[in-house]
């Protein structure tokens, strides 16, 4: 019989692993940059009437010379979902709300505008079903050809080690999520997302996890190589105002139209940490 907890388990360990790697990668870069900014992090507790464990998570939060704001938060929840929130969750209804997810989510708003932002987000969720889920796409104020083509390469490689129909299929999932309808635009220059990967057994959890691990990998490998070429880039106040103008855009999406943000705030998360995604700084001309 499919242990779910023995897996949330699973998936939670490579998360806060996956997490404290990343964090410490970031405080090198710093380091290099002169800088000893390093993360700081705050434990939540969720809060859920009649569930005497319905978990909680990790907020780490470093503001620094090359990293203007980055968030890596960590969670595990537990409890039910709202009735009419329960029907638009794979495998919930109002009759079987029950659920548990665990995740890993990061974005990083860069001080020079020349470095792109970026998003990343894995996560494992049970309800009736269980299912891998998450990505990461590449957000630049101003691109560059080179940088995306890089990204997008090296999950390219990531997905085609797992299934050679990935990589297509989850770029152009990422393509048609991340647009804002009421600009017209989309919110950056892609990536991959997936969703639903289906843990039936032992056997498919085993297999999804080893992908989700490997999309961690890849981007553990190549943000912080774009991160280093372009962050002693000299800029103008022009493009400068650029990446603000920008940063506004990204607000409009993350508040309007992202799932996570939405999942979040229906299943009473951290609201500090679900709002890290935002950047310090923004302008709507």
């Amino acid at each position: 019989m499919t242990d779910r907890t023995s897996q949330t388990d699973t998936a939670r360990t490579w998360f806060e692993t996956l997490r404290d790697r990343i964090c410490a990668e970031f405080e090198s870069i710093e380091r290099e940059a002169g800088s000893d900014a390093a993360f700081q992090y705050d434990s939540w507790s969720r809060e859920e009437e009649g569930n005497e464990d319905p978990g909680g998570g990790t907020r780490g939060l470093m503001k620094g010379k090359v990293f203007e704001k980055v968030g890596v938060n960590v969670s595990t929840v537990r409890g039910n979902f709202a009735p009419e929130f329960a029907a638009s969750i794979n495998g919930a209804s109002a009759e079987n709300p029950g659920f548990t997810a665990t995740g890993i989510s990061l974005v990083a708003h860069m001080a020079n505008p020349h470095v792109p932002a970026v998003h990343m987000n894995t996560r494992f969720l049970t309800t009736q079903a269980a299912w891998f889920g998450g990505g990461a796409d590449l957000n630049p104020p101003l691109p560059y050809e080179e940088d995306t083509d890089d990204f997008h390469a090296r999950f390219r490689a990531a997905c085609a080690a797992h299934n050679p129909t990935y990589y297509e299929r989850f770029k152009k999932w990422a393509d048609d999520y991340f647009y804002i309808p009421h600009r017209g635009v989309h919110r950056g220059v892609g990536g991959i997302f997936y969703d639903h990967l289906e843990c039936e057994d032992d056997a498919g959890f085993e297999r999804n996890l080893a992908f989700t691990k490997d999309v961690g990998e890849a981007f553990l490998d190549i943000f912080p190589k774009l991160v280093r070429r372009r962050m002693e880039s000299d800029f103008t106040p022009e493009d400068k105002a650029q990446q603000l103008e920008w940063r506004g855009r990204y607000a409009e999406f993350n508040l309007v139209y992202d799932r996570g943000t939405l999942f979040g705030l229906k299943t009473g998360g951290n609201i500090d940490a679900i709002l890290m995604s935002l950047p310090p700084e923004a302008t709507w001309s």
